[in-house]
C-alpha cells in the first residue's frame, strides 16, 4: 500500500494543487463581484452562477499558462528530481507565479472602477513613463487594506494547502519511468487544450470576445475574464485587423467616410481655439445636463460654475466619451479618432501620420501648444501632442514650481489653469491650444485650503469635481481679461467619466456620458440641441465653425451642419461595438447583433429589443460595419490623412 501510495502521489499532487488555484481564481471573481457590485445592478445569483460555469474556461487558459512549467517539472521523468530540495524549489516556482496571478486579479479589483474592464497588456505601455505608481499602490493599499490582507490569506492557503509528493525512493525506476512518463504525456494535451480554451482543430484559441456569449451586458464580461488571460491574450496581438465586411470600397464609401471635404464656398476665419479635457468630469456630475435625473428636478450637482456658463454655450442632449481611460480621450477628442480594441496611441498605428485641431491649423499659420501638469512624457501625452500638431508642450517641469505640485500626479488645478491663462496671452494669434487637468483624478485629493469649502460627499471624486469646477471659474475670470478671449472659441469636455452614485451612469451607456460644450465669449454658439454627440464630433466641429477649407480625416460629424437624424456616436465595450443612433443603440460583437436597445426611453437599458423587428437595425449594422473597416483599413494601411 505504502509503495502504491508513493508511486501515485506525484499525479495526485499534481489535481490536488491545480485545483488549488481553481480555488483561488473562483474566490477572486466572488471578490471581484462583491467589491464591483454597484456595477452590476441586475446581477442575480442565478446569472452569477452561469457566469462562473463560462469563466472556468478563461480560468484554466490563465491557469495551465501559469502552471505549465510547473507541470513539466512536477511530472518529467527524471529519477535525480525525487528530492527534498527540487520538491521545495517547485513548490515555491507553484506560489510565486499563482500568488502574482491572484495579486494581479485582487488589483483589477478595484482598478476596474476606472477602467471598465479587465486590463490588458496594454498596460505596461501605459504606465510605462509614470513615476509615481509606488505612492498610488501605496495609498490603494492603505483603502482596499482588506483585500492586501486576503492576499496574505491566498498565500497561506496555498503555502498549507499544497501537496508535495512522496520521495520516491531509489530502487525501483521501471514503475516510476513507466507512470510519471504516462501521466506527462496524458497530461500534455489537455494542457494544449486548456489554453486553446477547447479541444479539436477546429477550435480556435478564445479571446477576450468570448466572454460575452456568456453575459447580457458587455460590461459583465470583466466577470467572466480574469486579469492574467486577458494580458496573456493581448501580448504581441495585432489591434487592428481588417474585417473585409464590404469587398467593393466604393460601396463602402457610399455608407460612411471619416474624409471630411469641404464646400467651395466656406470662408475660413482665424479664431483662436482652446480645448480644455477635464480629467474624469463625467456628465453625471453637472446638474444643468441632467433635469431629470432625480425626481422631481431636484438634482443641482457638483459644478456652479460650469451650470452658469452652459446657459451662454452650446451643448447637446446625448453625449459620449468614445473610450474609458485617459488615453483613449486625447486621441478621439484632438484628432476624431475613436478607441477600437486597444488604447490608440499604444499601438503601432500612431506612428502613422495623423491629421488633429492643432496639425490642420498650423496650415494656416497657427501658433499651437499642449499643456498638462504632470511631468513632461507622462501618460505619453506629450509624444502624441507633438504628433498630431502641438509641438510647444507646457508640463510640471516648465510650470517649475514644485510647491504648487499635488504630491500624487500633477500641478494643482487652480495654479496650473491660471498659468495656462497667463500663458496664453505671450502666444501670437491666432492660436489653437489643449490642457489636460490633473486634480480630480484618483486618489481624489484637494488643497489643504479647500477641505472645509469642499467636504467629503457621498463619492470621494465629488469634492474634487467642486474644486476643479471653482478652478475653472478663476481661470475663465483670468481669461476674461486676456486680449485673446473674445476671439476665441472654448470648448470643454472630459477624458472620460469616473465614480457613479446614479443608475443610469452605470449602463453601457452612461458609463460613456461626458459633456460636449461650446463656448464663445459673442454667444454666437448658444442653446441645447437634442442630437447625439461624442468626443470625436469635437475636431471637424470645431474645424467647420471657424470654415477650415482642406479636406482632412476625423471619424466624426461636424456638429453644426448635421442633420439630428444624421448624428451618432460608437464606442467599443469589452469586445462589444456599441452604435448610437437616432432612438437606438445598437451592440455588435464584430459579427452579429447581441443587443439593441431604446436608450433614450429606457436609460436603465432593461428591454433588449433583438428580434422585435427594429426597421433601422439593419442600417444601423450596415453603418457600423463601415466605420469598423474603414478604421482597420486606414490605420492598417497609413491612411490617417486626407494626402493619401
Amino acid at each position: 500500500m505504502n509503495r502504491f501510495k508513493t508511486l501515485f502521489s506525484t499525479p495526485i499532487a499534481l489535481v490536488v494543487n491545480i485545483l488549488l488555484v481553481y480555488i483561488s481564481f473562483m474566490l477572486c471573481r466572488l471578490v471581484f463581484v462583491w467589491e464591483n457590485l454597484s456595477y452590476f445592478p441586475d446581477l442575480a445569483f442565478g446569472k452569477l452562477w452561469e457566469m462562473s460555469k463560462g469563466g472556468l474556461v478563461f480560468d484554466t487558459s490563465a491557469i495551465m499558462y501559469l502552471n505549465v512549467l510547473w507541470i513539466v517539472l512536477l511530472l518529467f521523468p527524471l529519477h535525480f528530481k525525487e528530492c527534498r530540495p527540487y520538491q521545495l524549489a517547485i513548490k515555491c516556482l507553484y506560489m510565486v507565479v499563482n500568488l502574482i496571478a491572484i495579486g494581479v486579479n485582487l488589483v483589477d479589483t478595484v482598478y476596474f472602477q476606472y477602467s471598465g474592464r479587465r486590463t490588458t497588456a496594454s498596460v505596461f505601455s501605459q504606465f510605462a513613463n509614470e513615476d509615481n505608481l509606488a505612492g498610488i499602490f501605496g495609498i490603494e493599499m492603505i483603502r482596499h487594506w482588506y483585500l492586501v490582507l486576503l492576499f496574505f490569506a491566498f498565500a497561506y492557503f496555498l503555502w498549507r494547502c499544497y501537496l508535495t509528493p512522496r520521495v520516491e525512493p531509489k530502487g525501483r525506476l521501471v514503475p516510476y519511468y513507466l507512470l510519471n512518463t504516462s501521466v506527462l504525456l496524458i497530461a500534455t494535451p489537455f494542457v494544449i487544450f486548456g489554453m486553446r480554451g477547447g479541444i479539436g482543430r477546429d477550435v480556435r484559441p478564445i479571446t477576450i470576445s468570448n466572454a460575452n456569449q456568456y453575459v447580457d451586458r458587455p460590461a459583465e464580461a470583466a466577470i467572466v475574464l480574469n486579469t492574467p488571460f486577458s494580458i496573456f491574450r493581448t501580448f504581441g496581438k495585432k489591434p487592428f485587423v481588417n474585417p473585409h465586411y464590404f469587398e467593393d470600397e466604393a460601396a463602402m464609401e457610399a455608407i460612411y467616410t471619416p474624409l471630411h471635404q469641404p464646400a467651395d464656398s466656406v470662408q475660413f476665419r482665424p479664431k483662436n481655439v482652446v480645448v480644455l479635457v477635464v480629467e474624469s468630469f463625467g456628465k453625471e456630475y453637472i446638474g444643468s445636463l441632467n433635469p431629470r435625473l432625480e425626481e422631481g428636478g431636484t438634482y443641482k450637482g457638483y459644478t456652479p460654475f460650469l451650470d452658469s456658463l452652459i446657459q451662454h454655450s452650446m451643448t447637446w442632449e446625448y453625449t459620449f466619451a468614445n473610450g474609458q481611460q485617459s488615453i483613449d480621450g486625447l486621441p478621439s477628442i484632438l484628432s476624431g479618432i475613436p478607441r477600437f480594441i486597444e488604447p490608440f496611441f499604444l499601438t503601432p498605428a500612431s506612428l502613422n501620420k495623423l491629421s488633429g485641431i492643432g496639425s490642420e491649423l498650423q496650415k494656416k499659420g497657427y501658433y499651437t501648444a499642449f499643456f498638462h501638469g504632470a511631468r513632461n512624457g507622462s501618460m505619453g501625452f506629450q509624444a502624441y501632442a507633438r504628433s498630431v500638431g502641438y509641438p510647444n508642450y507646457f508640463g510640471r517641469e516648465d510650470y517649475n514650481n514644485e510647491a504648487d505640485f499635488d504630491g500624487n500626479w500633477a500641478i494643482w488645478d487652480e495654479e496650473f489653469l491660471q498659468y495656462y491663462a497667463d500663458k496664453m496671452s505671450e502666444f501670437p494669434e491666432p492660436f489653437s491650444t489643449g490642457i489636460f487637468t490633473a486634480s480630480s483624478h484618483h486618489p481624489y485629493v484637494i488643497p489643504e485650503r479647500y477641505k472645509e469649502i469642499y467636504p467629503e460627499e457621498n463619492l470621494p471624486i465629488q469634492k474634487c469635481v467642486r474644486y476643479t469646477d471653482n478652478a475653472l471659474r478663476l481661470f475663465f475670470e483670468n481669461a476674461a481679461k486676456q486680449p485673446w478671449f473674445h476671439n476665441t472659441l472654448f470648448v470643454i469636455t472630459a477624458d472620460h467619466t469616473n465614480q457613479s452614485d446614479h443608475q443610469e451612469y452605470m449602463t453601457d451607456a452612461g458609463r460613456y456620458g461626458v459633456p460636449i460644450i461650446f463656448y464663445t465669449p459673442d454667444g454666437e454658439l448658444q442653446g441645447h440641441q437634442m442630437s447625439i454627440a461624442q468626443q470625436i464630433d469635437i475636431m471637424p466641429t470645431v474645424l467647420g465653425y471657424l470654415g477650415y477649407d482642406q479636406p482632412f480625416v476625423s471619424f466624426g460629424n461636424n456638429l453644426l451642419d448635421t442633420p439630428e437624424e444624421n448624428t451618432f456616436a460608437v464606442n467599443h465595450n469589452n469586445g462589444i461595438y456599441q452604435y448610437f443612433k437616432g432612438e437606438y443603440m445598437l451592440q455588435f460583437d464584430g459579427q452579429k447583433t447581441t443587443a439593441i436597445y431604446a436608450f433614450k426611453l429606457d436609460r436603465l437599458l432593461k428591454d433588449n429589443l433583438l428580434g422585435t423587428d427594429i426597421p433601422s437595425q439593419a442600417q444601423m449594422e450596415q453603418e457600423l460595419k463601415a466605420i469598423i473597416q474603414q478604421y482597420m483599413a486606414r490605420m492598417n494601411g497609413d491612411r490617417m490623412t486626407a494626402e493619401e
